[in-house]
């Protein structure tokens, strides 16, 4: 058949029965039909030069056909146009070549793909994966040497991910996560980068890991406290056992903070979702906290020279600039008020305040600790309240998350010492404080089912510098109300302290050097910056994935009924 007999075929297909067997024909016989441009002969034989078939042609194209039908076929499969009113040229093989009744074996090579649909198909490079490079402050090469730890994560393929730049609005926040501490990711919405294998560490480390330091801070002020007490004098307890937990810790704080540091300088926009989280950026406050307890515990043998209280000043600076943006947040409303926000981690927005004036009291100052311990009041019995009738998620925190609670315990204890060397003795307004503390505290420790049921987390070092503010001012109540019983207690309370510091240090150990588990992938801060866009779906009509004939004639008739 030649080229004018295929086309007069093409524009005589009318009746609907009529067009699924002649198409199906009709692209059995043009499996032959070589088109310029498109396939090449590999044996070298001649083609006929590309003829135009127009309208004005009688011989080819005349007045009295209705429809004509173009089939372009793809460079790759992706589907099956056809088209009305529009004629494609052929390239006719020489007439003079004998064709057998069956058709021959064919061979096609497909033309090159274009720039923009090669990279789509381009084989996958073993090099530095790029699905990262939106978290990054820069795409540097230092990065590689401090977030590729080869022994904390493999490594990683490349995908075609779209970027995401923008930090997500807050309501953003709500919308793609779920859970009392806003860290689950919803089902309907997907991760920016990828959840199926870890990511670089430093992306990994959050900033609640300062939580370590709080803890240990507070264990060296409370052996300082044990050694120098008047109701612990009995005990004879060295200075070297608070020289050494002192020197641990800042070690932990220069650990630390260097290598979040280094996170702020190579995945500035992680550090920012973290900032802009609503639950997340309590955590701020921790490193500042940790500071103030680390010159609390500073042992006997070091001195520090504050200039007066300057040097005061300029520790509580930062706490100051977080407190009135996050203070007012809560307190101006809109999607950061704090009755959609309340969460036991906001106890940290608060103890910042009743630690500064406890270190200002100690160094003589007045009106500024005063100042901090007034504002932390205030707003701790705001938040008491909201927290105390029930979260503001009506959702029950995880068997993960039952740690947190303990900060209840924290703010109270550490108002009672704050007040304490204020005032300059244990009068009521401190006992009154301590009192409320301790109550939350065997409220707490009660209830057997907060300690047992949940695997190890970084939420676990919630339970230890709360336990040791409560021991510390026991001990404090116990030098001015001085009895066997309070002796016992301030004993207790801390050996208690002590023993959850060193299991939660042994366990924290474990599971960063043998396990490397202690920092799974923050889904929390890898939300999409808008919501998912809800596509169509298109079926594939790809002619090369038809095993059946039966499946392409059902892909031609709803191709042709929805012309």
């Amino acid at each position: 058949m030649d080229d004018r007999n295929v086309l007069r075929s093409l524009n005589q297909i009318n009746p609907e029965n009529d067009r699924i067997a002649e198409i199906h024909r009709l692209l059995e016989q043009l499996g032959s039909r070589i088109s310029h441009g498109f396939d090449l002969p590999t044996d070298g034989s001649e083609m006929t030069e590309l003829r135009d078939l127009s309208p004005q042609d009688p011989q080819t194209v005349g007045p009295h056909h209705d429809h004509s039908i173009s089939i372009s076929w793809p460079a790759t499969p992706t589907g099956l146009l056809v088209r009305e009113n529009a004629v494609r040229s052929y390239a006719v093989a020489q007439p003079d070549v004998k064709r057998d009744s069956v058709l021959p074996k064919f061979q096609s090579y497909s033309q090159p793909l274009p720039a923009a649909r090669a990279g789509l198909r381009a084989k996958p490079r073993l090099g530095k994966d790029t699905r990262f490079d939106s978290f990054k402050t820069w795409s540097g090469q230092a990065d590689n040497q401090i977030s590729d730890l080869p022994s904390l994560h493999p490594s990683l393929e490349p995908s075609g991910d779209g970027v995401e730049r923008a930090t997500p609005p807050v309501q953003r926040y709500f919308d793609a996560l779920e859970g009392p501490e806003l860290d689950i990711l919803r089902p309907t919405e997907a991760a920016v980068l990828p959840e199926d294998k870890p990511w670089p560490f430093l992306l990994r480390f959050p900033i609640s890991s300062f939580g370590i330091c709080m803890g240990m801070g507070s264990q060296a002020i409370l052996w300082k406290t044990l050694a120098a007490s008047p109701a612990t004098k009995f005990l004879r307890i060295s200075s070297l056992v608070n020289i050494l937990l002192w020197c641990t810790s800042l070690l932990l704080m220069i650990a630390i903070s260097v290598t979040y540091a280094l996170k702020a300088v190579f995945y500035l926009e992680a550090v920012r979702r973290e900032f802009y989280h609503p639950v997340r950026m309590n955590f701020f406050f921790a490193p500042w906290i940790a500071v103030l307890f680390l010159f609390l515990g500073l042992p006997e043998v070091v001195h520090v020279d504050f200039h007066g209280g300057a040097a005061w000043y300029c520790l509580m600076a930062p706490i100051l600039f977080l407190e009135l943006k996050i203070y007012g947040q809560w307190m101006s409303g809109g999607q950061r008020r704090l009755s959609r926000v309340a969460n036991p981690s906001n106890h940290l927005a608060i103890v910042g305040n009743f630690v500064g004036a406890l270190l200002g009291a100690s160094l003589g100052l007045k009106e500024g600790p005063i100042f901090f311990f007034a504002v932390g009041l205030a707003h701790y019995a705001v938040l008491f309240v909201t927290l105390y009738q029930r979260l503001p998620t009506n959702e029950t925190l995880p068997k993960e998350l039952h740690p947190v609670f303990f900060l209840f315990v924290a703010a109270p204890s550490v108002a009672s010492l704050a007040w304490a060397r204020i005032s300059g003795t244990f009068d009521y307004v401190s006992r009154i404080a301590y009192f409320i503390a301790l109550f939350l505290y065997a409220s707490l420790a009660v209830r057997v089912n907060f300690f047992r049921g949940f695997r190890f987390s970084m939420a676990w070092w919630a339970y230890t510098f709360p336990t040791t503010g409560a021991a510390i001012a026991t001990i404090r109540y116990a030098a001015e109300v001085e009895n066997p019983f309070t002796q016992s207690l301030s004993l207790l309370l801390s050996a208690v302290s002590a023993a959850l510091v060193a299991l939660v240090m042994v366990s924290t150990a474990i599971h960063a050097v043998v396990l490397r588990d202690l920092f799974p992938n923050d889904i929390s801060i890898a939300i999409a910056s808008a919501p998912p866009r809800q596509g169509k779906t298109f079926p594939d009509l790809s002619l090369p994935s038809f095993t059946t004939t039966q499946e392409k004639d059902e892909a031609i008739t709803t191709l042709l009924n929805g012309r």
